[in-house]
C-alpha cells in the first residue's frame, strides 16, 4: 500500500507526553524495554513455529541485534522473531499498553500455557523510546508472510503516525530509534553494552553486536563486520540446582553483592503454584557499614523473566531482613505502568511470605544443627545481625514464634549464644517466669544490683544490652507458656522459689522498718514516688524499679539521647533493711542528706544520671569530712 497517515487513539499526545516525561525515571529503560520486546516477539515466533516450522524460513536461529550510527544519530534494536503485518503494526503499536502478547497468549491451547511462561506483556514499553527519542520507525515483516508485504511504520510521538508497505527480505522488526541532539550518550558502544550488561544479561537469547578496534590514525573505535555476544544470555539461578556447583554459587555473590567474603548461607529455590517464581537468597557473612542507615534501601534484586527490573525490591522481603541478597525472578507480577515500582497484590505478599520463610528456615537450619560449624557460623550471624533480626518481633506476627526461637541472649550463666528454649531447660522448679534485665552494656547489666538475689539462689538472668531490646520486649511477652519479667519492673515477687519462712521475716523486718520508710517518703517526694522495703538486694543498700505499667529508666535514657520527651514519671526506691547504710539512717541527726546519697548512688549503679552532680559531691564530701 502507499503511504498513510492514521491518528493514535483518543488522547494519545497527553499520554505521549507522560510517558516520555514523566513515566520513567531514568533515561536508559529505554533499551530495555525494546530488549524485552524483542525478545518476547522472538519467544511468540519459536511458540508458533512449533506447529508451523516453516515460520523459522532459513533462519533458525533466534537473536537480538543491537546497532548504532553516529553519523545518522540512529540506535537500532532488531530481531528476527515473529514480526509483524501491517494490521498488527496499526494495532499494537497505535494504541498504548497493547503489545499483542494477551491476544497471543488467548489463543494458545489450555494445555500450551504452561509451556508459554517465558512470554511477557510489556504494555507501554515500545514507548519508552520516545524518552531518547524525537522519531522511532519501525520495520517490520510478519512470519510467513512474502516479502513484499513488510511494513514501515514511522512517527514523532505527536499524536499522529505513517504507515506504508515495503519489501523487507528478512523476518522480523528493525526499531530504529532517531535520537535527540542532547541523548548522543548513547551513541557509543560501551554506553550501550553496560546498560545491556545491567537489564537483559540473563535474556535466554544472544544480544549481538559489531566488534570494535581501536584506530591509531582516526584515534577512536571503529565497527567491524563481524558480530558478538554482549550478554551472557543464561541466569545461574534458572538453571536446575544438580548443575550448580558451590563455586558457582560464591562467585555469583560475590557478583552480586560486591562482597570479598563467601556467604554465610544460601538456598536456591523454584516455588510453583498460583504464583511462580525462583528465588536465590544468600546471608551474608559480614554486616555492611550502611546497616543502620535509615536512607538506604534494603531489598534483594527483582527480574521479571530475566529481565531486570529494579535493585532493591523491598516489597518482596521485610524490612528486618534487610541484610539478605539475592534475585528473585517471576514468571508475571504487577508492575506500575513504567515497571519501576511494584504494586502490592496478592502474588507479591506470596512472593514475600515464600522468601521470609526461605530465609528463617535457612537460619533454623544453622542454629538447629548438631554440628559445631553450623552452630558457630549461626553465633557470627548473630553477633553481625542479630539486633537487626530482633526488629522482626513486631513486625511480623505470622513468624513470631520461629523468631523468638532465633534469638541469642547473654546471660549470668554465659556471654552470649543463650536461647530462650535453653533458658527454658534451665530453670529451676517452681520457676514460671524467665528473669530479664535491659542495660546499656554487658558490665553494666552484670553488676546490676537488681540481680543480687537471683545470683544467691541460682537463677539464670537474661542480659538484653542492645538498643532495639526494650522495643523487643514490649513485643515479645512470653515464650513457651512462660512471661518474660523485667527484674527492673514491678514489686519483687519469687513466688513459689522463697519459702514461707523468708516471707515472713521479710514481712517482720517491713513492719519493723516502717517509721524510717515514712520518713524517706518524705525526704525524697520530689524525687521518689515510692520507697519500699526489698527482698531483691542482697550486699547493695537500695535500687531503682519502676511501675509495671511504666516506662523503664533504660528505654527513657536512650529516648532522651534520641531527643524524644519521655513521659515524665518518678521511679520507686527499694531499700535493703539488712545494709549497714540503711540501718544508720534511724536516729541519725543526718537524715536528709544520707536520703539524698542512698538514692543518687542507687540512681547510679542503675545507670542513670544525676540532674544535679554538684550537690551530690557535696553531701558525700561532708559525710567522709564527719
Amino acid at each position: 500500500m502507499s503511504k498513510h497517515t492514521h491518528a493514535f487513539q483518543a488522547e494519545v499526545k497527553q499520554i505521549l507526553h507522560l510517558v516520555t516525561h514523566s513515566l520513567y525515571s531514568n533515561k536508559e529503560i529505554f533499551l530495555r524495554e525494546l530488549v524485552s520486546n524483542a525478545s518476547d516477539a522472538c519467544d511468540k515466533l519459536r511458540f508458533e513455529a512449533l506447529d508451523k516450522p516453516e515460520l523459522f524460513e532459513d533462519q533458525p536461529n533466534l537473536e537480538i541485534r543491537v546497532l548504532f550510527d553516529p553519523e545518522a544519530k540512529t540506535v537500532t534494536i532488531r530481531d528476527n522473531g515473529v514480526g509483524m503485518s501491517a494490521e498488527e503494526a496499526a494495532s499494537h503499536l497505535g494504541t498504548i499498553a497493547k503489545s499483542g502478547t494477551r491476544e497471543f497468549m488467548a489463543q494458545l491451547e489450555s494445555d500450551k500455557k504452561k509451556d508459554a511462561n517465558l512470554i511477557g506483556q510489556f504494555g507501554v514499553g515500545f514507548y519508552s523510546g520516545f524518552i531518547v527519542a524525537d522519531r522511532i520507525t519501525v520495520e517490520s515483516r510478519r512470519a510467513g508472510l512474502p516479502t513484499n508485504e513488510g511494513v514501515r511504520w514511522s512517527s514523532e510521538g505527536t499524536g499522529e503516525y505513517d504507515l506504508e508497505t515495503i519489501d523487507k527480505p528478512t523476518r522480523g522488526t528493525d526499531v530504529i530509534l532517531h535520537l535527540r541532539d542532547e541523548e548522543a550518550e548513547f551513541l557509543a558502544a560501551w554506553k550501550l553494552r553496560s546498560i545491556i550488561s545491567k537489564y537483559s544479561d540473563h535474556i535466554s537469547l544472544p544480544i549481538l553486536m559489531r566488534k570494535e578496534e581501536w584506530d591509531q590514525e582516526a584515534s577512536k573505535y571503529v565497527a567491524k563486520d563481524d558480530w558478538e555476544t554482549v550478554n551472557k544470555a543464561a541466569a545461574l539461578w534458572a538453571r536446575p540446582k544438580s548443575e550448580v556447583t558451590d563455586a558457582e554459587y560464591q562467585e555469583f555473590y560475590k557478583q552480586l553483592s560486591y562482597d570479598a567474603q563467601a556467604p554465610l548461607a544460601y538456598t536456591h529455590n523454584r516455588v510453583e503454584g498460583r504464583s511462580e517464581y525462583t528465588q536465590l537468597l544468600y546471608i551474608p557473612a559480614k554486616a555492611p557499614y550502611d546497616l543502620w542507615n535509615r536512607d538506604k534501601r534494603g531489598g534483594v534484586k527483582l527480574y521479571v523473566k530475566r529481565v531486570f527490573i529494579m535493585d532493591d525490591a523491598e516489597a518482596l522481603m521485610p524490612v528486618y531482613l534487610r541484610f539478605v541478597k539475592g534475585v528473585i525472578d517471576s514468571a508475571d507480577l504487577p508492575l506500575n505502568v513504567s515497571r519501576e515500582l511494584l504494586q502490592e497484590s496478592r502474588d507479591v505478599k506470596a512472593i514475600r511470605e515464600g522468601s521470609t520463610k526461605r530465609v528463617l528456615g535457612m537460619l533454623e537450619s544453622l542454629a538447629d544443627s548438631d554440628s559445631a560449624d553450623d552452630k558457630a557460623k549461626y553465633q557470627s550471624f548473630w553477633n553481625e545481625f542479630g539486633a537487626v533480626l530482633k526488629e522482626g518481633i513486631g513486625e511480623d506476627f505470622q513468624n513470631q514464634e520461629r523468631l523468638a526461637k532465633l534469638f541469642r541472649f547473654a546471660s549470668t550463666h554465659a556471654d552470649e549464644g543463650v536461647s530462650l528454649a535453653d533458658y527454658v531447660q534451665r530453670m529451676k522448679e517452681g520457676q514460671e517466669a524467665i528473669y530479664v534485665i535491659t542495660a546499656d552494656s554487658l558490665a553494666a547489666a552484670k553488676s546490676s544490683p537488681q540481680l543480687e538475689i537471683f545470683r544467691k539462689k541460682g537463677l539464670e538472668v537474661l542480659l538484653l544490652t542492645d538498643r532495639v531490646d526494650e522495643w523487643l520486649l514490649s513485643h515479645l511477652h512470653e515464650f513457651d507458656g512462660h512471661t518474660l519479667q523485667s527484674v527492673t519492673k514491678g514489686a519483687f515477687d519469687l513466688g513459689k522459689l522463697q519459702d514461707e519462712e523468708e516471707k515472713k521475716q521479710a514481712e517482720a523486718v517491713a513492719e519493723a522498718f516502717k517509721p524510717v520508710l515514712e520518713r524517706l517518703k518524705e525526704s525524697l517526694k520530689d524525687r521518689a514516688k515510692d520507697v519500699r522495703v526489698t527482698t531483691r538486694l542482697v550486699d547493695s543498700p537500695a535500687c531503682i524499679v519502676v511501675d509495671e505499667g511504666d516506662m523503664s529508666a533504660h528505654l527513657a535514657r536512650m529516648l532522651k539521647q534520641a531527643g524524644q520527651d519521655a513521659p515524665a514519671s518518678k521511679p520507686i526506691l527499694e531499700v535493703n533493711p539488712e545494709h549497714a547504710l540503711v540501718k544508720r539512717l534511724d536516729g541519725d541527726p543526718r537524715f536528709d542528706d544520707l536520703a539524698q546519697i542512698l538514692f543518687d548512688q542507687a540512681l547510679l549503679a542503675e545507670g542513670g544520671q544525676l540532674e544535679n552532680p554538684a550537690a551530690y559531691v557535696q553531701r558525700v564530701t561532708k559525710l567522709l569530712a564527719a
